[in-house]
């Protein structure tokens, strides 16, 4: 595999994701993010492609529509092994992304609590993430998806030791823990609506 262009990161829970971007950042990897991941990670000196660059589209419906783009996620789908996919790709301007770091609003933690509102619980049903993450994990033959701050040190161990890749058993392991956690999350909110 070809060393890793772009990362995407768009993290609610942002423990310790500046330090695993500003490694990455130092092996060449350019990071775009969305909203307040991009902020916090400005804030700590690391440079960052915004979302809105990216997509030629601006965050709108309070943050509800970010990274729901064509620039995203053919970036994410394209089959690295068919040439017509990497020549539409470059038809269009897209870099390939072959790094997603993602965890999702804290839907069960805000449904746990004994005065959320309905309203309120619907606000932490995360769209975006969930399409991100799927979309990753689907592409594990050239796609890594963290979805855990303890996945950092594993990832950075294989880019050090591949020349700015991870191996397809990692790719495929994360991959598998992706589903499960985007699978948790349907099965919450199916448990909390169905009450």
């Amino acid at each position: 595999m070809a060393r890793i262009q772009r990362a995407l990161v768009s993290c609610f829970d942002k423990t310790g994701v500046a330090e695993f971007c500003k490694e990455i950042s130092s092996l060449g990897i350019e990071i775009v993010s969305t909203g307040g991941t991009a902020r916090s990670l400005q804030q700590a000196g690391i440079p960052v492609t915004g979302i809105s660059h990216v997509t030629g589209f601006p965050e709108m419906l309070d943050g509800r529509v970010k990274t729901l783009h064509p620039r995203i996620h053919a970036g994410l789908l394209a089959r690295r092994d068919k040439p017509e996919h990497l020549a539409q790709l470059a038809e269009h301007g897209i870099v390939p992304i072959g790094l997603v770091v993602c965890n999702l609003y804290p839907f069960s933690d805000t449904v746990a609590k004994s005065d959320v509102t309905e309203a309120e619980a619907v606000e932490m049903i995360d769209i975006g993430g969930p399409c991100m993450i799927r979309a990753a994990a689907k592409s594990f033959a050239a796609v890594t998806v963290i979805t855990h701050p303890s996945q950092y040190a594993t990832v950075l161990r294989e880019l050090r030791g591949n020349d700015g890749d991870t191996t397809l058993p990692t790719r495929r392991r994360l991959a598998l823990a992706a589903f499960a956690h985007t699978s948790a999350y349907d099965a919450a909110i199916v448990g909390y609506l169905s009450l």
